[in-house]
Formats: C-alpha cells, structure tokens, sequence
C-alpha cells in the first residue's frame, strides 16, 4: 500500500495528545495537598483527650493520694497498737484500746446527754481523722444508720458490742473480723450530728453503759488519752 493510502485510511481520526508529565506533578501534588488539609481539619475538630481527662486524672490522683494518707494512718497505728508477733496477733481480739490514738479527741458530750443521743460519748475530732476498733470481733453492722449517720457495730462477743457512729466514710464491711485496733472508719458528722466526732456507744447484754466506765474498768482511759499500750 503506498504512503498516500496509509494516510488517507487515518484520515478523521483524531488522537488523544498525551499529557505532559509535568501535569501528572501537578495533580499528584495537588492530591496531597488536599489529604493534608483535610486531616488538619480533622485533628482540629477532635477533642484533646489529655485535656479533656485531666480534671479526671486530678479527681483520680486525688483519690489515690488520699487513700495513701489512710493506709500510712493504718499502717502507723498497726506499728503501735497491734500486738505483734504471730504467736500473740489472736489475743489481740481481747485487748482494749482507745478508739483514737494520741489526743486529737474530746469527750464533747457526756453518757445520757440528750445531744449524745442518750446511750453513749461523744467524741469530738478533725473530720477525716480514722478511728479504730478498741476491741475485737465481727462486724454486724457497716452502712448508714439513721440519726447515727454512717454507722460500725461490732459484736465482741460475751454479749458485749460496740457502736461506733457519725463516719465519715467506712472501711469494714459485716461479716468481717477485725482485732482490736483495727481501721474502721474516718470521723463524720453524719446522721444527727452537731460537730465532727465519732459516737461511742457499749451495750452489755442489750444494755447501754457509760463507756468512760466500762473502758475504765479494762484499763483504757477514755478522758486522759491513755490505754495499755500508750
């Protein structure tokens, strides 16, 4: 065929002229760019979760630390007024203690005041101050308790218990043992309360008796801060 015809059979025919590769550049840049701008706009629009959590983390830290103060608290106490030794730790449920350790306390309200509810002391302290148990047995009751407020009743056996009153906040449960000296909770105010203190109450067979009395007569000194082991 000659050259003529070739060119007449590809007459009208038209081809597509291929772009430079400078443009190809150009949209590929042009792509990137936009993906870039497009995710700014996105982590813009998040929230920063550092930010948003640090009142979170504060609230926790908070917490952690305040735990930490309480289990110094208790280990310090433990360190003084626990019976050491594993051969001696069970006769700890028959030693009597004061209830607070130091003399942080006073007796605010005498045994049959009207204010001390009838049946007990009242014993002023800090609020958040811990107080322990001054004798061992099982804990029959740990929740809020009406005009007692938060409230730790401890049966300690021989037909004796004790009634701890107007917590701040608890850290026993019923039906657990604690020996004496043990955490149980942080001074409140409570139920019917008119300062922060713990509400002490014994009862001896259904009966309440004065606890400045009673603890008296198992060596523990209630006025005068003073136990068998200060």
């Amino acid at each position: 065929m000659s050259a003529r015809k070739e060119r007449d059979r590809y007459r009208g025919r038209r081809r597509l002229p291929t772009p430079p590769r400078s443009r190809y550049a150009a949209v590929a840049t042009t792509a990137l760019v936009g993906a870039g701008i497009v995710g700014l706009a996105t982590a813009a629009a998040m929230p920063d979760m550092k930010a948003g959590d640090a009142s979170s983390v504060a609230s926790i830290s908070s917490s952690n630390s305040a735990a930490s103060r309480v289990a110094l608290a208790d280990r310090a106490n433990r360190s003084t007024t626990r019976v050491s030794g594993s051969s001696t730790q069970g006769a700890s449920l028959d030693v009597w203690l004061l209830p607070m350790r130091g003399k942080g306390y006073d007796i605010s309200t005498p045994f049959g005041n009207a204010n001390a509810l009838d049946k007990g002391v009242d014993l002023a302290a800090a609020e958040g101050t811990p107080f322990y148990a001054a004798h061992g047995g099982t804990v029959t009751l740990a929740r809020w308790n009406g005009a007692y407020g938060y409230t730790v009743i401890i049966d300690a056996g021989n037909g004796v218990q004790l009634v701890y009153g107007h917590a701040s906040q608890l850290f026993v449960h019923e039906g657990q043992k604690v020996n004496s000296g043990d955490l149980l909770a942080l001074v409140g105010n409570t139920g019917y309360a008119f300062q922060p203190a713990v509400h002490l109450e014994i009862h001896v067979n259904g009966t309440a008796v004065n606890p400045v009395s009673y603890l008296s007569d198992h060596d523990v000194d209630l006025v005068h801060h003073k136990d068998s082991l200060s």
